[in-house]
Parts: structure tokens; sequence; C-alpha cells
């Protein structure tokens, strides 16, 4: 189901940086009397990426009714919201001509309305109708300065920009229909952080479970603590043009509020990987749909935490749709727990709360106050 948002390359996390897993603590303070609590690790595939899932077991846990019910729930997803499954309910939409409804499930229905919130919020930045814009460009898995150098003409990409239109997509009651021929949708930059949310619902509603961790491609939920009876802890990495996942370097962390029954959504965006410089000028192949052209200044790497996965990977995917400065705005405007890291060289950044290794760490007053386990 890959397929981001602003890039068209499947089968890849590259718009997203890879966010790494880890304890706030070890084992120390532990006796050697004291036994961890028992936790299961689930790994699998979804959505062109992969999951990974630790949860406390519960008494009695049937293990293998925990992992089928997981993967039936994500099926769902994918039968509703995939654009490589010809046969599911947004690729038939998307096929459909103008004012013809199609019956859409709750999940549609869910990711459609944070779309449409943080669409209006973002001033038209996150955009689920922009892949027309994606396609002129030709950006694929990677960036290359000669698209830069032969960009489309301002024609092609007013034609591309016509189809970009979300205002075109209707919602009433439990369907939706288009008022533009050839406007379609692609919820790729949502619907992994909903698949996220989804997983925690079956852990949490389904099996009581309260400590868990849930990944996919880098969108994250947790609750309660880890196996080491600590709040859980999510290390940022640092956006290094290029780098592997051997090649993480850790340059922040945002570590779950201490009360054990909190829960915590991030999300991780970036347009690192897939970047080059032309005329001085730093390019991702992320597009701005309001201009119809690549974001030049964006900020390499955005974090955000929001009352749920998908919203913040919503607003994660808009803030780097946007120059920095105007993406830090915004974010503040909205109250926005949102992290940013900048390359000192490329961005002019005042009030940094960290400098490492010439990667800067700019917070919104909601991020500081989520890290210093204070009400947001």
């Amino acid at each position: 189901m890959k397929n981001t948002l602003y890039h068209s390359a499947p089968k890849q996390t590259m718009h997203l940086t890879l966010v790494g897993i880890i304890g706030l603590a070890s084992t120390v303070g532990l006796s050697a009397c004291q036994q961890t609590p028992d936790y299961n690790y689930l790994i699998g595939e979804t959505m062109g990426t992969s999951y990974h899932i630790s949860y406390q077991l519960p008494d009695d846990a049937d293990e293998a009714a925990i992992q089928a019910a997981i993967d039936e729930r994500l099926k769902q997803i994918n039968d509703s919201m995939s654009t490589y499954q010809s046969d599911s309910t947004i690729s038939t939409f998307n096929r459909l001509g103008t004012d013809t409804p199609i019956a859409i499930d709750a999940d549609f229905s869910r990711v459609l309305d944070v779309s449409q919130t943080v669409y209006q919020q973002s001033g038209g930045a996150f955009d689920p109708t922009v892949m027309p814009l994606v396609d002129t460009w030709g950006f694929g898995s990677t960036m290359t300065v000669e698209r830069l150098q032969s960009p489309p003409t301002a024609l092609e990409i007013a034609q591309a920009k016509a189809l970009v239109d979300f205002e075109s997509i209707i919602k009433k009651d439990d369907t939706i229909y288009k008022t533009k021929e050839g406007v379609g949708l692609d919820f790729s930059a949502v619907a992994k952080g909903y698949g996220v949310d989804v997983i925690a619902d079956v852990l949490r509603d389904d099996y009581q479970i309260r400590n868990y961790m849930v990944e996919i491609g880098g969108e994250i939920a947790t609750s309660g603590v880890n196996n080491q009876q600590q709040p859980w802890q999510i290390a940022i990495d640092a956006p290094i043009e290029g780098s592997t996942v051997s090649e993480r370097q850790t340059i922040s962390a945002i570590r779950q509020p201490k009360n054990t029954a909190s829960q915590m959504h991030l999300a991780t965006s970036g347009n690192y990987r897939n970047s080059v410089i032309f005329d001085g000028k730093r390019y991702s192949h992320t597009i701005d749909p309001t201009t119809g052209e690549p974001i030049a200044g964006g900020a390499p790497s955005v974090t955000v935490a929001a009352d749920s996965v998908a919203l913040a990977d919503a607003w994660a995917t808009a803030l780097t749709a946007m120059p920095y400065h105007k993406a830090l705005d915004i974010a503040k405007t909205q109250n926005l727990a949102a992290m940013f890291v900048v390359l000192a060289d490329d961005v002019k950044v005042n009030g940094s709360d960290d400098d490492i290794d010439g990667w800067q760490v700019v917070q919104t007053p909601a991020m500081k106050a989520l890290r210093a386990d204070k009400k947001l």
C-alpha cells in the first residue's frame, strides 16, 4: 500500500525518518531476584513496509489469536485504502467519473475526516489529491538534479494542479463522490499512522493490553511501560542524507509521560533521503500542493505528537511540505507538539534547543511541554 503522498516510489519508507525504539532505562536498578514481565514481539509486513509490535502478555493470552486479529484489521484497511489493490475502495473510487457515489467503510471515513482537518488547518499543504503533480515532476525513489534542470513547463504544472482539488471530494453520510473528472485520492501519508491506531485499538480494546509499543514504517504508538517497567522512549534519527539503517545517528529522543496510564502517538517525516542541491538551494522530493513545485528550504526532519498517530502522520507530512519557517509558525499557531531538525548551514535558526554536530533541534512550546511531562 505504501505510495507516499508526496513520493511516488512504492515499497519504500523514504518519506519518513526511521524512528529508533529504545527503553528509557536498562536493567540497572533491578535486583537479580526480580523478573521482568513477559513481553511478546510481533513482526510482519503491511502497506509496503513492516510493522513491529511489543506488548505485555496478558494472563492466558492466545498469542495466535492476537496476531490473527491484528492481521485481519490490517487487511481490512488495505482492502479499503490501498492504491495497489485494483479492487480496493479507493482504487474503485479513483476510476469513477463525476457525481457517482460510492459507499465507504468506517476506516475510510475516519481517514478522510483526518485528512480534511489537516488540509484545512495547514492551508492546503496536506492534500491527498496531490499525486498528479508528483507524477508530472516524475519523482521516483530518488530525486535528480536533471529533473530541476529540465522541469515541467508552466502549462504542464497548471494542468496537473487542476487535478489537485480536495474540495471536489464530497462526503455525504456513508458515501463519497467527486465533482471534478480525473481527481483521485491517495491516503499513503496518513494510512500508516491510522494502521498504528487500529492495532493499538485491537490490543487495548479487544485484549485489555495496557503496555505496548506499535510501529509501522516509523509511525509509533506507545502505552504504559516497556519490559523494564519504564516509560517508553523513542529515539529520533539525525536526518543524514543518504544514510542507511546501519548508519543511524540518534539526535534526540521523546519519552512518554511518566503517568503509566498515558499513551503517546508519534510520526516523523523527512526529506533528507530524497533531496538535491540546485543553484545553491536544497530541494526535496516533496511537492507543495499550493505552488505545484518542490519544496526548497524545508526542514529535513519533522516529528509530531498528536491525539492519534493518523493525525500526527498527516501533520508531519504537511509540515515537510512547507518552507521551514512557515511550517514552524503554523505548528505554533495550531498548538502542535512538533520537533524540527534542521541543518544549521541550510537554515538560520533562532531559539534552537540543541546543537548536535551541525544539526539544530527546534521544538514548539507544546513539544517542550510534552517532553517535560506537562499538560499540553
